[in-house]
C-alpha cells in the first residue's frame, strides 16, 4: 500500500465482485471498474479502453487481463497497459482490501482527473 489508509475511500464489499467479473463504481473523475481475477485478486482500472473508450467492465476477464468488448484489445489489470502490438494505457488505481471492504486510493482518482 503506497498511500496512507486515510487516503482511501470505501467503495463496497469484495464479495460483491464476482470471480472473473467486475463492478462499476461511479466517481467524480469517471467510472472505475473493479475486477476480480479467477485467483481472487482484485484490480481497479478506469472503465475506458485506451483505444476507443470501450467499457472495460463489460469485457472478458482472463488471467490478470481484460479483453475490451468493442475491438478485442487486451488490457493488463495490473498496469492498465494494452498488451501485444496494441499501444495505450488506461488508468490503474491502487486498492486495498480490509475486513472484506474494497478501499480505492483517492489520490490516484484525483490524479486521473488531471490527465
Amino acid at each position: 500500500m503506497n498511500a496512507p489508509l486515510s487516503a482511501y475511500v470505501d467503495v463496497g464489499a469484495a464479495a460483491d465482485v464476482p470471480l472473473r467479473g467486475s463492478r462499476v463504481v461511479a466517481s467524480p473523475h469517471g467510472d472505475i471498474a473493479i475486477f476480480k481475477a479467477a485467483d481472487g485478486l482484485l484490480f481497479a482500472l478506469r472503465d475506458s479502453c485506451p483505444h476507443k473508450q470501450g467499457p472495460l467492465s463489460q469485457g472478458i476477464v482472463h488471467g490478470h487481463s481484460v479483453t475490451c468488448p468493442l475491438h478485442n484489445w487486451v488490457i493488463s489489470l495490473e498496469t492498465g497497459a494494452a498488451q501485444g502490438v496494441d499501444e495505450g494505457c488506461t488508468g490503474a488505481i491502487r486498492l486495498h482490501v480490509e475486513n472484506g471492504r474494497i478501499l480505492l486510493d483517492v489520490s490516484a482518482l484525483t490524479a486521473m482527473s488531471a490527465e
